[in-house]
């Protein structure tokens, strides 16, 4: 188990993980900068990725029942209030 801040988690996978170069470089000064390992920048980045995910498919399925409306249409009435 690792102490990670307010939470104690099992460790997980093991994974080679490619990243840009200059994306590398940001989430080592970010680990060091918070006093975090580059494995927490990492892994909390992506939680809060798919949590972001999560929360537009909430969203997507509380909305799913209402009406589409056509591109043309929204076209339309961005034209007919002067926004276009």
């Amino acid at each position: 188990m690792l102490p990670w801040p307010g939470k104690v988690v099992h460790m997980g996978s093991k994974a080679t993980v490619y990243l840009d170069p200059k994306i590398y470089k940001a989430a080592k000064v970010k680990a060091a900068h918070t006093d975090h390992s580059l494995s927490y920048v990492v892994n909390e980045a992506l939680r809060l990725s798919l949590k972001e995910d999560a929360l537009d498919y909430d969203a997507f399925e509380k909305r799913k029942k209402e009406p589409a409306r056509s591109l043309e249409s929204v076209l339309k009435d961005l034209k007919r209030d002067g926004l276009l």
